[in-house]
């Protein structure tokens, strides 16, 4: 995984992954057609249709392109063994691909009911489980699955949660991820609350 993300810039394809994300964002993916994605990029729609056949396929293209670490990250933790400091990096860079899609993730807190409809909803919830027993032990009581999963949650609240809040948003965002470690901490060794 690079620690630089991609320019979204550049190419058409990506120029109608932003436009679009874009006004998913600010009017909400029903509300926003296809029409409107082309105007914006001032472009006919047949051009965009040779790009995309429908807005579902921008998304998706979208959540694979941006959503790509996460891949990554899952690909490789579940080479790694099941220690505290693995678990830790996991969160680490978790985090990191949080930060680099922010606008997809921010998209899909504010259309939840939209996108668990959507093909991406079941990759989503697939994604999160598999992050969560990443960090959980196999047999952890159920108290320390709930730290695990709180743990994934905390990471989300530092992007979506407190965005409104005041402050430096990467300090907000490395708070959170204290939060995150701490809870896997507690969960992975109880003991280290004491």
């Amino acid at each position: 995984m690079g620690s630089t993300p991609q320019p979204r810039r550049g190419n058409t394809r990506q120029r109608i992954q932003d436009v679009a994300l874009e006004l998913f964002a600010e009017q909400g993916y029903e509300k926003t057609s296809l029409r409107e994605i082309a105007e914006h990029l001032k472009v006919t729609k047949a051009a965009l249709y040779y790009h995309f056949k429908t807005k579902e396929d921008i998304l998706n293209s979208i959540f694979e392109d941006l959503n790509r670490p996460v891949e990554e990250l899952l690909a490789w933790g579940k080479e790694q063994p099941r220690t505290l400091g693995t678990k830790k990096e996991i969160l680490v860079r978790y985090s990191d691909a949080l930060r680099a899609a922010a606008p997809l993730f921010v998209f899909m807190q504010e259309n939840q009911a939209t996108v668990r409809e959507l093909s991406i909803g079941h990759t989503i919830k697939h994604r999160a489980i598999a992050l969560v027993d990443l960090i959980k032990d196999p047999d952890a009581p159920l108290a320390d699955q709930v730290r695990c999963f709180t743990a994934l949650m905390a990471l989300h609240a530092g992007v979506f949660a407190l965005r409104d809040a005041e402050g430096d948003p990467e300090e907000k965002r490395e708070a959170a991820l204290e939060v995150a470690i701490e809870l896997v901490t507690r969960a992975h060794d109880p003991e280290s609350a004491a």
